[in-house]
């Protein structure tokens, strides 16, 4: 059985780790190569960098970040953000990032997903997608959850399956930094929709709610920001919980 993954994620803003609340609100949370390295000493899985005002603000993902977190750490790690050529990703994965997320640039343009996963294999691409509940329907939302869409979750997450994605990194906008659990009914459809792993965001309060993602959700990582960027909870006594808890992890 292939191990549960806990991801620390980390949104940079003008070269500062920061949280908001359902996307908004943002809030100061701390220098980002001083947060992984603490995240990488205290037992990570892996860590995740958005770059959460590139796509926006027409800017590339930060390389300089990328080589700097590079010689910190030793747990892979995935950067997003502004990324929409073959190019971006040359530089991000050169610079030493292990996986690249693409998320606007992908619904724009979903040859984009077979090109890279063409160009540096599968295994390095995820697809994040973010997303809320529009009068029942799940629809995808793009430039930082700023823009609606009238393109549907499942069906999203089934194309870019099936183009070439080694991952999908799903959000639900409802949930995220409300602390009330993760999106766990449509983390099971996607699991039983799709055959590539599950990254689960938005939403995580307490141990519980991981516990939850990984068993009803289905999920094969549970990604969070502020429960760990404030000490709410701590990865190694998270760890040992979900060990208790008969969940396949990495102590």
């Amino acid at each position: 059985m292939l191990t549960k993954r806990i991801i620390p994620c980390l949104d940079i803003k003008d070269g500062r780790t920061v949280k908001g609340i359902n996307f908004v609100s943002l809030r100061d949370a701390g220098d980002p190569v001083e947060l992984a390295t603490k995240y990488a000493a205290s037992g990570a899985d892996e860590l995740v960098f958005l770059d959460i005002s590139a796509t926006e603000q027409k800017r590339k993902t930060l390389a300089n970040l990328v080589l700097e977190v590079a010689a910190a750490i030793d747990i892979p790690f995935t950067v997003g953000g502004g990324i929409s050529s073959v190019s971006d990703v040359q530089v991000l994965l050169k610079n030493g990032a292990d996986k690249i997320s693409i998320n606007s640039s992908a619904v724009r343009r979903p040859d984009l997903i077979n090109e890279l996963s063409q160009a540096f294999g599968s295994q390095c691409i995820v697809v994040a997608i973010d997303a809320k509940q529009i009068n029942g329907q799940w629809l995808v939302h793009l430039v930082g959850g700023k823009q609606a869409t009238e393109l549907d979750l499942f069906e999203w997450a089934q194309e870019v399956a099936a183009r070439g994605a080694g991952e999908i990194l799903f959000t639900s906008m409802d949930h995220d930094g409300t602390k009330q659990g993760f999106a766990n009914e449509a983390l099971s459809k996607m699991a039983s929709l799709v055959n590539i792993p599950i990254i689960a965001s938005g939403g995580a309060g307490n141990m519980d709610h991981f516990k939850e993602a990984f068993t009803f959700g289905r999920a094969d990582a549970a990604l969070a920001a502020s429960i760990f960027h404030y000490g709410e909870i701590a990865i190694p006594e998270l760890k040992k919980y979900l060990k208790e808890q008969d969940i396949a992890i990495r102590l």
